[in-house]
């Protein structure tokens, strides 16, 4: 057993080992943010939806409960407890970006602290544990979801938390960690039976993982039920595309899509978003998967599949947009499980067979020959090398991003606030900054926040128009290449504003314009 000193220099290491880690985050997060000034000029949300997000959390601040238009309750976020904590961090500080971003720093720096502390708990020598989990602050998925107010750094800390319950043999704590990620990111449902099924299945733990997964969703799913009709939020109901989800919603798609020409385009996609991130990720990953069997057995080894189980889940459950959509958004929270997989497979120390884990402390094993560190030294070198050179085209996309939203959707919002009446009710496809700038009455096109539109929007642009013309509001701002045909009704619409990109990077199209209703259904 170690002595006080002996102990007392463990916990420096620790120390030291963390400071280091949130002095790494530091670098990526300034390049951004550099970026973000240079072509932006400004603050601000690399998508609209942070902006949808912010909206909630004013409203949750405000007493209005979980609510777009204050008094409509809807179930309108598909990560609600990423609203609930911006509701919370509302309360505290202010509805801003300052707030939104400092917490999405915050939750990303977590994610990487807990991956190092899950590592050490899976035998990898103190070293690797380090560079992997500066690798990951050095990715950049994670350094946008850092910054964008968006729910994937909340999901990605929730699953790093659950891989080092899961290290420690601690299912209930375990289960409960991937459970609330489902809440931030619902693709983290995926995980749960691998999780479940990693160490022998007993029906105790099988009930702990069903049974705590149900209790911390199903609030979740009844307030869908109540408020949008279905057993998911109205945001998956207007986006799902087809899969098991869509087809329980009564979309009907050939059978040659459904089960293969998605999956194959999902898996293709997911593999190049990987080497997007870092061009080494697929490649350390095929014998990683490999390794990590005989490193730490089917504990790990089974959970490191969902690697592969996820592009597949996601084209065969609720497709949407791939893998690599808005820079990896439904896949980020997996980055965590990928670099824990490398540094397992390739950065553990010697010992025969994979141990039970069930204390804090990591398994003692015998050291690594000095040959061997020096290697990995040399590995961990050439890898953040490779990774900062990504970070830099990365930043790049961050800062058009951001320039795309405030030049377009913010300014239109700020422009609604100053010339429309403060009565007027306005229908949009795009219902984030628009909305929250202007404080308006808003109807969604796109069915996020109206869920009576889906229908409607089930029998394309006829249906869109027949909505618009029954709920007649006084305006409508919308992509005009997203609604030709309504765009181009002259007798229906009269063009008052419009704003027009000149380097679209993130906007649905170039081009938006504000139009005042001239008629309506009778």
């Amino acid at each position: 057993m170690p002595d006080r000193g002996e102990r007392l220099a463990s916990l420096g290491r620790r120390w030291r080992d963390d400071l280091l880690v949130v002095a790494a985050a530091l670098i990526p997060l300034a390049l951004f943010i550099v970026r973000e000034r240079q072509i932006a000029g400004a603050a601000g949300f690399p998508l609209d939806d942070s902006w949808i997000h912010l909206h909630f959390a004013r409203n949750l601040a405000a007493g209005a409960g979980f609510s777009y238009n204050p008094g409509v309750p809807i179930a309108g976020s598909t990560a609600p407890l990423w609203t609930l904590l911006l509701g919370a961090g509302a309360v505290v500080a202010s509805t801003s970006l300052a707030m939104a971003k400092g917490v999405g720093i915050v939750a990303t720096v977590g994610a990487a602290l807990v991956t190092r502390r899950a590592a050490l708990a899976w035998a990898v020598r103190r070293d690797v544990a380090l560079i992997a989990s500066i690798a990951l602050l050095w990715m950049g998925p994670i350094v946008w979801g850092a910054l964008s107010g968006m729910e994937v750094s909340l999901a990605a800390l929730l699953v790093a938390a659950a891989l080092l319950a899961h290290a420690h043999d601690r299912p209930l704590a375990s289960a409960a960690w991937v459970a609330l990620a489902v809440l931030a990111r619902p693709e983290a449902l995926l995980l749960v039976p691998f999780l479940a099924a990693a160490r022998p299945l007993t029906l105790r733990r099988v009930a702990v993982f069903a049974v705590v997964t149900t209790v911390v969703v199903a609030p979740a799913i009844l307030f869908s039920l109540a408020t949008a009709g279905t057993p998911y939020p109205a945001t998956a109901a207007a986006k799902v595309e087809g899969g098991l989800v869509g087809w329980l919603g009564g979309v009907r798609e050939p059978a040659a899509l459904t089960w293969i020409r998605r999956p194959l385009a999902f898996f293709t996609e997911w593999i190049v978003w990987l080497a997007t991130t870092h061009w080494l990720l697929p490649i350390a990953l095929v014998p990683g998967l490999v390794l990590v069997w005989r490193r730490a057995g089917r504990a790990l080894g089974l959970v490191a599949l969902a690697l592969l189980a996820h592009p597949l889940g996601m084209a065969l459950l609720a497709p949407y947009r791939g893998p690599a959509f808005q820079e990896g958004r439904y896949s980020i929270h997996l980055l965590p499980l990928v670099v824990l997989t490398i540094a397992v497979a390739l950065g553990s120390r010697s010992r025969s067979g994979p141990a039970p884990l069930v204390a804090d402390a990591p398994v003692p094993a015998a050291p690594a020959a000095p040959k061997r560190m020096w290697v990995s030294a040399v590995a961990g070198v050439v890898w953040l090398a490779i990774a900062a050179g990504a970070l830099v085209p990365a930043a790049t996309r961050y800062g058009w991003a951001v320039q795309n939203i405030n030049a377009m959707q913010v300014h239109l919002g700020r422009w609604v606030d100053a010339r429309l009446p403060k009565t007027a009710r306005i229908a949009l496809n795009d219902i984030g900054a628009i909305a929250f700038f202007s404080r308006r009455e808003v109807i969604d096109l796109m069915g996020l926040v109206t869920p009576a539109i889906i229908p409607y929007r089930r029998r394309g642009e006829t249906g869109v128009m027949e909505f618009v013309s029954e709920a007649c509001p006084e305006y409508v701002i919308i992509f005009p290449t997203w609604f030709p045909r309504l765009a181009a009704s002259t007798e229906t619409l009269q063009p008052i504003y419009g704003v027009r990109l000149e380097h679209n990077e993130v906007a649905g199209a170039a081009e938006m314009v504000v139009y005042r209703l001239l008629r309506c259904a009778v």
